[in-house]
């Protein structure tokens, strides 16, 4: 007879509890009834990782669900065979702590959504936590990886911030109180001389403290360098001599780790920080604001690798294409610092290797808002590429795609024929030859009609203004290849009860950043100061359809004009049309009709990456569903692939190409023919269309149908 293995399914349905304290230690004091109520887990998140996700668009929703001002949260989850099952474990907990008296008050989270942003931040403690170094002031993981029994918890961290108070340190704490393990990190910055000696004291002060308790020095992370030096003392001496003949015996000539767990070198040799020799004086064209200028904006890599990610969100895409580490974030970080850390950093800058690992930096900016230290590739490579032209001169087609504005003026100037010229295949392979612009790539089509005609010559609005000026940025893209998304967007505002005056002198300076031109950029960002700085200083709003051009005012004109109050008012400024138009909706001056084209049709949105890492997606998504009887769905796609010229180069085509297929693409071709797509980037809807096959549109022309 035979036997037969049934497998049990892992229970499918969770809820969440949070629970909130007034301190730290009140939210481990509540972890041993927690236990008692038999969940998945208890996990602790302290008011440092609370404020460092309120100032990150990625993580900055669970803010907005909290009640109060919690110096705690305490995370417990339950799984079910059904939601009952799994919401039943919540009613016990909520039952015991208020009979106990834990917390003041506890979080319900039961479905999917309200789980989401709650997960987001757990998951992402560690890196929050990292954000708050300060130069080379960091939380360090010498000490964070003890653990002790989850019922001796709460007595072993008053103890623990004994130690750290007696020698003046602070930490963030969060962990997993379930298992009695707490990954606490004291800020240290061991370039500081007695640092590395203090750091020791208290990693020896715990180590006695946790053997004390009965518990472990190192729980879930491993020794390490870190932790190893102090095994023979937490195993015994016989127990490590133990240690020692298997390790001989595997590994006779020690080739494997040399110095884990083992015959370690003390935890204070091989410092990074210590080891470092001092900044070189490097003068850079753009500003940094970290300590330590550019060198200390690339050393904001702390190494935790959420950089590193295969299938969701936007940071970074070429590692998500290629998972090479030296395409993501990470590895483009590690070896800006190696460059900056030379004798003569502005030559390593012109290093044709460092060049080679950063070329594949798409300046999505997801860095800037999905890793939570807040590492700033984009910045660091427009400041890596003015220097490498310094030494070996600005290529032809970097010259071209800087100076996008006159090229995209030309050819609307000289419509059709320049239609006509872009479609003809000789002169594609020949630009291709030359420029390095792949005959592959259908380019823009120009429009004789462009934004700027257009507008000099249209009626006067009937509808009197009601709320003021508003200047309107005609961006160098849709202006001459897509105006009726620029007429869409005008139109509305007018409806809105807005009096639009347009900016169409000038390009914002987007376009020779990404190639490195920062002097042009510069006196592109000078001369939209001089024109707007005025108006913007007295709160006129600056709006644009194209989220790259837009939102250019908001984050490198500070770096580019540092000190210059007009930067700084221009930046206050920039609003994306969305969201006004959103207040115009809520406030009733500007009315959807509820019989319109788009009810019952799905819409399909994605949200160009400049805008989801500097202003985020919410006021687009919260327009289109205000459309009475549309179906409105934002896809989790990641980066289009196209971003701005990077698509349109030869060598990066396929790379461009394959970005798009894991994950936008796909979900595209997924969607029924009569789906309406829409995106808000110039850049992605044409990625998309040469993609797939499917036409995107702004959402604001949607809008614009519908009324």
């Amino acid at each position: 007879m035979e036997a037969t293995v049934q497998l049990v399914p892992a229970p499918r349905h969770r809820a969440i509890a949070v629970g909130h304290f007034i301190s730290v230690q009140a939210a481990i004091e509540a972890t041993e009834d927690a236990l008692a109520c038999q969940p998945a887990a208890v996990e602790l998140l302290d008011r440092t990782i609370i404020e460092l996700s309120r100032q990150k668009i990625e993580y900055r929703s669970l803010g907005t669900i909290l009640h109060g001002d919690p110096e705690a949260l305490l995370f417990v989850t339950f799984f079910g065979d059904s939601q009952a099952e799994a919401a039943a474990g919540l009613a016990r907990l909520e039952e015991s702590w208020r009979s106990h008296g834990h917390g003041y008050y506890t979080l319900r989270a039961v479905d999917t959504t309200e789980q989401a942003a709650l997960l987001k931040v757990r998951e992402a403690g560690l890196g929050l936590l990292m954000a708050a170094s300060t130069g080379t002031r960091r939380p360090l993981a010498f000490v964070e990886d003890t653990a002790v029994e989850p019922a001796k918890l709460a007595s072993y961290t008053g103890r623990f911030r004994q130690i750290l108070d007696a020698h003046g340190l602070t930490a963030g704490f969060y962990g997993h109180c379930s298992v009695g393990c707490l990954h606490i990190r004291p800020f240290v910055d061991l370039s500081v001389p007695g640092q590395p000696e203090l750091m020791r004291a208290v990693a020896e002060e715990v180590r006695d403290l946790v053997l004390e308790y009965g518990g472990v020095n190192s729980s879930e992370h491993g020794d390490g360098l870190a932790r190893s030096e102090f095994n023979r003392r937490v195993f015994g001496d016989t127990l490590y001599a133990a240690m020692q003949e298997t390790k001989r015996l595997f590994d006779p000539q020690n080739r494997m780790n040399p110095g884990k767990i083992v015959d370690a070198p003390a935890m204070t040799d091989h410092l990074r920080d210590a080891a470092r020799p001092p900044a070189p004086t490097l003068t850079t064209r753009l500003r940094f604001d970290a300590p330590g200028g550019m060198r200390g904006a690339a050393d904001r890599c702390m190494n935790i690798g959420l950089c590193r990610k295969a299938s969701t969100g936007v940071m970074c895409p070429s590692y998500m294409a290629t998972r090479e580490e030296e395409h993501s974030t990470r590895g483009r970080a590690n070896a800006l610092l190696h460059a900056l850390s030379m004798p003569d950093p502005r030559a390593a800058l012109g290093s044709d290797r460092l060049n080679g690992i950063l070329d594949l930096c798409l300046e999505c900016k997801a860095c800037k808002s999905e890793c939570p230290l807040g590492v700033d590739m984009a910045a660091l490579k427009t400041e890596a590429l003015a220097a490498y032209h310094d030494q070996h001169g600005v290529p032809w087609r970097s010259r071209m795609f800087g100076s996008i504005r006159t090229l995209n003026r030309l050819g609307s100037a000289a419509f059709p024929l320049s239609n006509l010229a872009a479609g003809w295949r000789p002169a594609r392979l020949m630009a291709e030859r030359w420029l390095g612009v792949s005959a592959a790539r259908p380019l823009p089509r120009f429009q004789r009609q462009d934004l700027r005609r257009w507008f000099r010559r249209r009626a006067a609005p009937a509808r009197k203004a009601s709320q003021g000026e508003l200047i309107f940025l005609a961006d160098s893209f849709t202006t001459f290849t897509e105006p009726s998304v620029g007429r869409s967007a005008i139109e509305l505002l007018e409806l809105a009860g807005w009096q639009v005056r347009l900016e169409s002198a000038g390009c914002c300076g987007r376009a020779s950043l990404s190639k490195g031109l920062v002097d042009q950029a510069r006196r592109m960002a000078a001369g939209m100061a001089d024109r707007l700085g005025e108006a913007a200083a007295s709160g006129v709003p600056i709006v644009g359809v194209e989220p790259s051009c837009l939102l250019t005012l908001r984050d490198e004109y500070s770096a580019l004009l540092p000190g210059d109050p007009r930067a700084q008012a221009l930046a206050a400024a920039t609003r994306l049309p969305e969201e006004l138009l959103m207040a115009a909706v809520a406030e009733g001056r500007l009315i959807l009709p509820p019989e319109n084209g788009l009810r019952g049709r799905r819409v399909l949105f994605h949200g160009h990456c400049h805008q989801k890492a500097l202003a985020g997606t919410t006021a687009t998504m919260a327009l289109l569903r205000s459309i009475p009887g549309a179906d409105v769905i934002e896809v989790d796609a990641g980066c289009c692939g196209m971003a701005g010229s990077f698509g349109f180069e030869a060598e990066h085509y396929e790379l461009s190409m394959s970005i798009g297929e894991l994950r936008l693409f796909p979900a595209v071709r997924a969607e029924a023919a009569e789906t309406i797509i829409a995106a808000t980037g110039v850049s992605c809807r044409q990625q998309i269309a040469h993609g797939t096959g499917r036409m995107a549109r702004h959402p604001l022309e949607l809008i614009r149908d519908v009324l």
